[in-house]
């Protein structure tokens, strides 16, 4: 535990360290006029701070940075506080987006990335947690037939089959029935949802017609991983963000391995608020002179996706977490206001 005035002297470190990239000495924190003590007591609380592994010393006649920990120190009060976060630069502008779910994921990543300068990341919902919720049996012409399926999460597949002979318009209207009737509701990888398909007690037509339109049950199911739209690399290379020519090729590794970086979003579904974990706090070694912060977003009983902020450890926090935040809020009003399952 610290004290008030060792909590406020790193705190004043991570700014100053943020914001300048340099090495804080103690002569300018005890400029600090809410500090009320001397340069004598300032060195000394920062040799404390560094003892508990808050602050580095890179060397002896330099001030200190802050670690990985006291980084963490600081997250945490911030989290702890939410009158600490200040509220977005600007208001996220998600309201004109209430077309398709992938505009809307691109146009969340795209603005996260405009804000803060950093990698934006957004993963849209996976297609295995989602089930069918409207199906459309289409005769486009007398041997055309088009379905089209609508899942929970709003993704749309359809598939056109043309027949030898022209449909009967009754068995269109029958199926359109049917599977609206016996197939909403099951998740897209259900056994039973199959098993409906293949009902023995349909007539060989009916059996038949459905059988033409199974696959696109079995492609949207097997899908496989989420969609990532990510913003921003450019953006953060030029602004010259990391020190090292080793951190830019970390990240470059990083966006190459889509499916590494699914699993480390991923665990930020599991927590309840803001997950944020700061250089090798991070599973993936690929991440370790990263810092991330992301959160779901999706309906109130189930989240369906991430937002996230990838950059260097030297990170404006409190405006990531606050950003992420409300781009977050914004995406779950905008699933629920158009995709949420009847």
């Amino acid at each position: 535990m610290l004290t008030s005035r060792q909590e406020r002297i790193l705190c004043k470190v991570v700014d100053d360290y943020l914001r300048t990239a340099q090495p804080v000495a103690s002569r300018s924190i005890a400029a600090d006029p809410e500090l009320d003590c001397g340069p004598s007591t300032v060195r000394n609380e920062l040799a404390l701070l560094e003892e508990q592994g808050l602050l580095a010393h890179p060397h002896v006649s330099a001030g200190r940075v802050p670690t990985d920990a006291g980084q963490r120190y600081v997250v945490d009060r911030m989290l702890s506080s939410r009158h600490l976060l200040p509220a977005p630069p600007q208001p996220l502008e998600l309201s004109l987006i209430r077309r398709e779910l992938d505009e809307a994921m691109r146009a969340t990543s795209e603005t996260l990335s405009q804000m803060t300068n950093l990698l934006a990341v957004v993963s849209a919902p996976s297609i295995n947690t989602a089930t069918v919720r409207h199906i459309e049996v289409l005769a486009l012409q007398p041997q055309l037939v088009l379905v089209v399926i609508i899942t929970s999460t709003g993704s749309v597949s359809k598939m056109l089959a043309t027949f030898e002979r022209a449909v009967d318009p009754g068995l269109v209207s029958w199926a359109g029935e049917y599977l609206n009737e016996r197939l909403v509701g099951l998740g897209l990888g259900a056994r039973m949802l199959q098993q409906r398909l293949v009902d023995p007690s349909l007539s060989a037509p009916e059996l038949e017609f459905l059988a033409r339109f199974a696959p696109a049950f079995g492609d949207l199911a097997s899908e496989g991983e989420d969609a990532l739209y990510v913003e921003g690399a450019a953006r953060l290379f030029e602004a010259g963000r990391f020190a090292e020519t080793t951190d830019v090729n970390e990240l470059i590794d990083l966006l190459e391995r889509r499916v590494a970086l699914l699993r480390v979003l991923r665990a930020a579904l599991g927590e309840p608020g803001i997950y944020v974990r700061i250089g090798r706090e991070n599973e993936l070694p690929a991440m370790h002179s990263l810092a991330l912060v992301a959160t779901g977003y999706g309906m109130a009983r189930r989240k369906l996706g991430t937002v996230s902020l990838i950059g260097p450890v030297r990170m404006d926090y409190a405006g990531a977490i606050a950003t992420v935040r409300e781009a977050a809020h914004q995406l779950s009003r905008f699933v629920e206001d158009t995709y949420a399952e009847n």
